[in-house]
């Protein structure tokens, strides 16, 4: 159930993030709009909306992935808008120069070459998204690794909340070593130089 509301929280938040991303990071006016009310939620911490979100969603599914949701996605969308920013300017000249237009541009030019740090900013916040998902589940859950450590604590059962650890521990590690593996395959071109 805990990598179901981790996948869950992350691919939403990742599906909205990934677009506002690469349109901070082409458009200045984009970037100008969205940045400050971006930067301001990033500081904010997810744990912190547990208590609203209790009261405005429960204590269901929606709460956790509302965690999850939070503590990626304002994450995410500066993460790529400064990896899609980073373009070498060269490149988007050449382009302009050979008639592209802005729409080539986005699709042509920032976007094959930002995919990698894309991937790999996704691959990071990933994780993060493994331990928003512990906090959410220690509060208010019926199920979850989250849940069996904070049932475990009130039975005073070390080996089992030492086990949810390690447990938590071999989940990441499974889902980076497949993240890591699927992003070289995707993007072979990245790996030059490395």
């Amino acid at each position: 159930m805990t990598v179901w509301r981790v996948l869950g929280g992350f691919a939403i938040a990742a599906v909205l993030a990934v677009p506002l991303g690469v349109l901070m990071g082409a458009y200045k006016g984009v970037e100008a709009f969205f940045e400050p009310f971006v930067s301001f939620a990033r500081y904010l911490p997810a744990s912190a909306f547990i208590p609203l979100l209790i009261l405005w969603a429960g204590i269901g599914e929606a709460q956790k992935l509302s965690v999850i949701f939070i503590g990626s996605f304002f994450q995410l969308v500066l993460m790529i808008a400064v990896s899609v920013g980073n373009t070498r300017r060269d490149t988007v000249e050449a382009a302009y120069t050979l008639g592209a237009g802005d729409r080539g541009i986005v699709t042509r030019v920032l976007l094959p070459s930002s995919a990698p740090e894309i991937a790999e900013t996704l691959r990071m916040v990933l994780g993060w998204a493994r331990t928003y998902v512990i906090v959410a589940e220690l509060i208010g859950a019926s199920s979850g690794i989250g849940h069996m450590i904070t049932d475990s604590q009130a039975l005073l059962a070390t080996d089992q909340i030492i086990f949810g650890i390690i447990v938590i521990g071999l989940i990441g590690l499974v889902t980076d070593f497949a993240f890591k593996a699927f992003n070289k395959k995707l993007f072979p071109w990245a790996q030059i130089g490395r």
